[in-house]
């Protein structure tokens, strides 16, 4: 395979998923609102990770484009819990791509603590052979669970996805404390956007 050319669509999807994502963010601050966007980042996944990938899952190199959904990722991250279901609605809202699947792993979270609200869409690339749809997932999550999973992803690879027992029960701890976190400041949201608004009013 031509990795090269086969990645392409993927790269031109993330540029341009990274500036509308980034482009909701900044109508909130046209408009003086609090936003649920904090930032948003997005990258394609590196070669190697897809080969493993496909190999782990039995996938054919052939059904890769099909099957591996993950290929190209936006990761979205949200000050408060509440804020991840906001970005979601404003996603189903969007007329320029189509949802393909929706994982909620914030109600139900993996068996090791990870949490995160993941949407897969179909999305039109332009290219100089006309339209091409690809699969692209977006990880919505709060700043308590992005730096859980970073971490986590980590540790993984050092081990290569065979932590200690002691390494896993410490993490999946963590997850919780985080989620704890998560729930406190969402009782504290209305207090802080107050002080947010405050100061951006004070620094205007």
């Amino acid at each position: 395979m031509k990795w090269d050319i086969f990645l392409a669509p993927y790269s031109q999807a993330v540029d341009e998923l990274k500036i509308k994502l980034k482009g909701m963010r900044k109508q909130f601050d046209y408009e003086s609102r609090h936003s649920p966007i904090e930032f948003v980042t997005g990258r394609v996944k590196p070669i190697t990770s897809i080969v493993d990938k496909a190999k782990r899952r039995e996938i054919p190199i052939p059904k890769i484009e099909e099957e591996v959904q993950d290929i190209a990722g936006l990761r979205v991250v949200c000050p408060f819990v509440d804020d991840i279901y906001e970005v979601v609605d404003m996603i189903r809202a969007r007329q320029d791509f189509d949802i393909v699947e929706e994982k909620d792993y914030i109600e139900k979270n993996k068996e090791s603590g990870y949490r995160s609200y993941h949407v897969i869409i179909s999305y039109p690339v332009e290219t100089i052979h006309g339209e091409k749809r690809i699969l692209a997932e977006v990880q919505i999550r709060t700043l308590a669970m992005n730096f859980w999973a970073i971490n986590e992803h980590s540790l993984n690879y050092k081990y290569s996805g065979q932590m200690p027992s002691d390494v896993t029960q410490r993490l999946k701890n963590a997850a919780e404390a985080a989620f704890r976190l998560d729930e406190e400041m969402s009782k504290i949201r209305k207090e802080i956007r107050d002080a947010q608004e405050f100061f951006r009013r004070k620094k205007d």
